[in-house]
């Protein structure tokens, strides 16, 4: 397929003829690590170089012989959806010693491996920073016991380390999130939503022990996600007296017709004298203070199972080809580099910069310098817990400051999952900074016809986890009713205006042709005329090619696709994978594409199609939707009081500038609000999309992991930053796909 122009630095300048480069998973293992491993085989062969896995972690490097085997572009097909790690890793107390590093030496030099791509924790990456400094006195050692030639010393003279962190826990700082948190949190969250059906039936209280023995990101955000009634952190350990406050709380919620109490504990939870908070003991707390039925569950090891998710499947992608262009570009004078994410962008970071910073967190903590704790995990842990305790507690009406400003909220468009989310968050945050909150039903629809009343603080509880938009939406514009719509704001005198929404499963199918011989599923995506879905679900679910209307494609390119696909099947490739955005062509449709495959590959492969359709649209929304939905939500509705107390004059508020009609979202790595008046110039309204997406860049990826020869920019990559630099003022994980 075609490729934009640009005048960029492109892929083809670097080259790794010559270079051998080994990856290990090491310490706890974490979904998505089979992604990373992947990339950096596939994209390490694709310049060129020799790739190697070192099985078992570092005890396999120690061991060596069958530990250490070369690997080919086949040996990583069909890995991308497992669990865990399918190289294994090992806890290895050998390597800590000086003797067992001088195993692992011996075992890389013979088969001249200087190049080492680590997935794992900090105590992971830290191993490997000490076996970097120690690696030409290691080699001087080999040498004198005759295991090596002297040359050796020479020709292998130094090791380059690229780390990538594997980590549930979400705990190592310098990146906004770690490969595997996703799908830990997708595990909690559906796990939370089972219990809570039962929980409701039952009005039980569940208390939930998730882990992070010293992070409390997995219990900050699971809360946050399912509006929890309350969360202990390690981080922030509750004032005392919280016994008496939480139980106050709970009373409340019970006494306010609600059925049900969620309360969430990292396993690492502690109160203000670093004394552990036990499930156990909050239990008998509610059953002593307040007699409800309470039941505790442990979700263990079942945050570290099952499939990754998308996010984790292109963060690990992304990650993995970053690693391998890292050590392309490294020097003898290159410090070892973690690669990590910030907003929406991978980064290069000193790997000891961030250790230290991690360390510096538990410090903190031991030391009882908790708010410091907090600071040191990030802004978007900070805004994590911001967020959580500004919708989770309601002060009471006589805290609360007086605004005289009504505010509505709306859906349009297509529902969304998280629409819900966002619209709790709204109503709860305009509540508490003293607003009075209305919700329009049915979009402009709706708002033009007077289905407008007001929401009070109750009314959105448990909102969070629901599908589709509980408030209704519409795709009618507000053009044609905008008098209507008028005589509606002055009834109720509506001051502001929120509005969420736009211009108004991939892998079953995958398992699906993994089961079967030499087949090719043909899958048609919504997105309108954006191909965003089509791309990220092609990068997510390993696909082959991906058709969208921004790149636009012909039959040359069709039957280009055809005989790669053909020749990939006649050798171990047993299945294929091919998306099309449904508006990509007018033309080549995907009953065109369908047929087309199928009687190009007659005799090597058959074919299936599938429309996905609006099944899309439907379920629960994911913890990345609920959380981006709400922090969102938040944001905005802290942006609108802010405007509205500096636009009031005289009774009125004056509406009449350029940034009273904004539009928050995420540039590069900072989520800023843009006057809809300045995005004419950047948007294609015809096709309702931008005329520029972030996200093209990701589209050479796919090509080269499905084996296309093809150009890559690599324009912003290559550079090593600081720990302390890596954080925007606005920067926030959650828009990182």
């Amino acid at each position: 397929m075609a490729q934009p122009d640009s005048k960029k630095i492109f892929f083809e300048n670097l080259s790794g003829a010559g270079k051998a480069i080994a990856v290990l998973t090491s310490g706890g293992d974490a979904q998505g690590m089979n992604a990373a491993v992947r990339a950096v085989v596939r994209m390490g062969l694709y310049v060129g170089a020799k790739v190697y896995f070192i099985h078992e972690g570092y005890q396999g490097m120690v061991d060596g012989g069958d530990n250490i085997k070369e690997a080919t572009w086949e040996s990583v097909s069909s890995m991308l959806q497992v669990g865990g790690t399918v190289i294994g890793s090992a806890r290895c107390k050998e390597f800590r010693s000086h003797e067992g590093r001088l195993k692992a030496a011996h075992n890389l030099v013979k088969r001249g491996i200087t190049n080492l791509c680590v997935i794992g924790g900090d105590g992971s990456l830290t191993g490997a920073n000490l076996f970097r400094e120690e690696w030409s006195g290691l080699l001087k050692e080999l040498v004198e016991q005759g295991l090596i030639e002297a040359n050796a010393v020479e020709k292998y003279s130094a090791l380059h380390i690229v780390g990538m962190v594997g980590s549930i826990d979400n705990d190592f700082c310098g990146t906004d999130m770690t490969i595997g948190t996703d799908s830990a949190l997708h595990r909690i969250i559906e796990v939370v939503d089972a219990i809570m059906t039962t929980a409701q039936s039952h009005q039980r209280t569940f208390v939930l022990e998730v882990m992070g023995r010293h992070c409390g990101y997995l219990a900050l955000v699971s809360a946050l996600a399912c509006g929890a009634d309350w969360v202990l952190i390690p981080e922030m350990p509750p004032e005392d007296g919280w016994e008496e406050k939480m139980c106050q709380k709970l009373s409340a919620n019970r006494a306010g017709m609600k059925r049900l109490n969620i309360i969430i504990v990292a396993e690492g939870a502690i109160d203000r004298n670093n004394k552990a908070i036990t499930t156990e003991y909050i239990k008998n707390l509610v059953v002593k203070h307040l007699g409800f039925d309470t039941r505790v569950t442990i979700l263990g090891h079942v945050q570290r199972g099952g499939t990754p998710s998308a996010f984790d499947r292109i963060l690990a992608s992304r990650m993995g080809v970053e690693a391998v262009l890292a050590l392309l570009e490294t020097t003898a004078d290159t410090p070892a580099c973690v690669v990590s994410l910030c907003g929406n962008q991978s980064v290069r970071l000193p790997l000891m910069e961030c250790v230290q910073m991690t360390q510096e967190v538990q410090k903190a903590m031991d030391q009882k310098r908790f708010e410091e704790a907090v600071k040191l995990r990030g802004r978007s842990f900070e805004n994590n817990l911001r967020t959580y305790k500004l919708l989770a507690h309601r002060k009471p009406e006589s805290e609360l400051p007086v605004s005289n400003f009504n505010v509505a909220v709306l859906n349009v468009g297509a529902p969304a999952a998280g629409m819900n989310a966002a619209v709790r968050s709204a109503v709860r945050v305009g509540i508490s900074e003293g607003h009075k909150m209305f919700a329009v039903n049915d979009g402009f629809e709706g708002f033009y016809k007077g289905q407008i009343k007001e929401v009070k603080w109750s009314d959105v509880g448990g909102w969070t986890g629901q599908g589709g938009s509980l408030l209704g939406t519409k795709r009618t514009l507000p053009a044609k009713h905008a008098d209507k719509i008028a005589e509606q704001m002055r009834k109720y005198n509506i001051n502001a205006l929120l509005v969420i929404g736009g211009f108004e499963t991939c892998d079953r199918i995958k398992q699906s042709a993994s089961g079967t011989k030499r087949r090719v599923f043909i899958i048609e995506t919504m997105g309108g005329y954006c191909g965003y879905l089509a791309t990220v679900g092609g990068l997510a679910a390993g696909a082959d090619a991906a058709y969208i209307y921004e790149e636009p494609f012909d039959i040359r390119d069709l039957q280009a696709n055809v005989e790669h696909l053909t020749e990939k099947m006649k050798t171990s490739i047993q299945r294929g994978l091919v998306l099309r955005n449904e508006n990509s062509n007018d033309n080549y449709t995907t009953d065109f594409i369908y047929q087309l495959y199928s009687e190009e590959g007659k005799g090597v492969f058959d074919c299936r199609k599938n429309v996905l359709g609006h099944m899309q649209q439907g379920g629960a929304p994911s913890p990345f939707d609920r959380n981006f939905g709400t922090k969102m939500s938040a944001k905005a509705m802290q942006w609108l009081s802010k405007k509205l107390l500096e636009t009031y004059r005289r009774g009125r508020v004056f509406a009449n500038s350029e940034d009273s009609c904004c539009l928050l979202g995420m540039l590069g790595r900072t989520l800023v609000f843009q006057p809809v008046v300045t995005l004419k110039d950047h948007t294609d309204f015809v096709h309702r999309i931008p005329k520029e997406q972030w996200w093209l860049k990701l589209r050479p990826l796919m090509k080269i992991l499905a084996k296309y020869k093809t150009s890559y920019d690599v324009s912003d990559s290559g550079q090593i930053e600081h720990v302390i630099h890596t954080r925007p003022k606005e920067s926030d994980a959650s828009v990182a796909m």
